[in-house]
């Protein structure tokens, strides 16, 4: 089954990836985030494609991604291991660790969230009881575990609308509603690819505490700091994930 990784915030490259070549993909809904690079990594052809595009440019709530889910359908691949930056709000989500959730609350509004709007023949429903592929989780969590990352093998993912942070209050009601961790691009990518029929999870870096936990406040030198040490994690888990998939 052929792979696929999205980059988000912190990862717009991979290390260690040969590239073959990169392919621009037109799609029915617009443009990606970027070309998809086709390219090697620890011996197993991957795609890879950079979610808020190679500079780091396009903001969360402007990313379009059913062009970037359909073009990863259109080129064949099956898995995806979607990679994110978020802020921890339970206490085992601190800064630098890693956690891949097995549920999601979607808090963002405005985004075109399905690929069944128009020239339908019935209304699609797809079952989103179980949001995250739980063979592909499980080969993250094995992996993360042979690569001795301490990562964390659950958590409800609150994906808000950015691109600004959360204020405390809103941080409080995502605990409150049962978060774990809060980021920005979990929704609609992860409805979109189970309409497109592929396995995808994700593998979250945590970058900060959420606003006001434990009475702080959030710097981008915070995230940046952590997003570093966070990625180097993303890949260790990687470069043992990769091969067994």
């Amino acid at each position: 089954m052929t792979l696929a990784i999205i980059g988000g915030t912190g990862l717009t490259r991979l290390d260690g990836l040969e590239i073959t070549r990169r392919e621009v993909v037109r799609t029915p809904f617009g443009e990606p985030s970027g070309p998809v690079i086709h390219g090697v990594l620890q011996g197993r052809e991957v795609m890879f494609l950079a979610r808020h595009g190679y500079a780091h440019t396009i903001p969360p709530h402007q990313i379009n991604y059913r062009a970037n889910i359909w073009a990863m359908r259109h080129l064949g691949v099956r898995r995806v291991i979607a990679v994110a930056a978020v802020g921890g709000l339970a206490d085992e989500m601190e800064p630098g660790r890693l956690v891949f959730p097995d549920q999601i609350i979607d808090y963002t509004y405005g985004r075109r969230h399905t690929f069944f709007e128009q020239d339908l023949t019935d209304v699609v429903h797809i079952d989103f009881t179980y949001p995250y592929e739980q063979t592909l989780r499980d080969a993250l969590i094995s992996a993360a575990d042979a690569a001795g990352l301490d990562a964390v093998p659950w958590g409800t993912y609150g994906a808000t609308q950015g691109p600004r942070l959360e204020t405390a209050a809103e941080v409080r009601r995502l605990a409150r509603d049962g978060c774990h961790v809060v980021g920005m691009t979990g929704m609609p990518e992860a409805a979109l690819a189970r309409e497109a029929g592929l396995a995808y999870a994700t593998c979250a870096a945590v970058a900060n505490w959420a606003a006001g936990i434990g009475g702080r406040t959030v710097t981008m030198e915070e995230i940046d700091a952590n997003l570093v040490k966070g990625m180097e994690r993303v890949r260790s888990l990687l470069a043992k994930a990769v091969p067994q998939l």
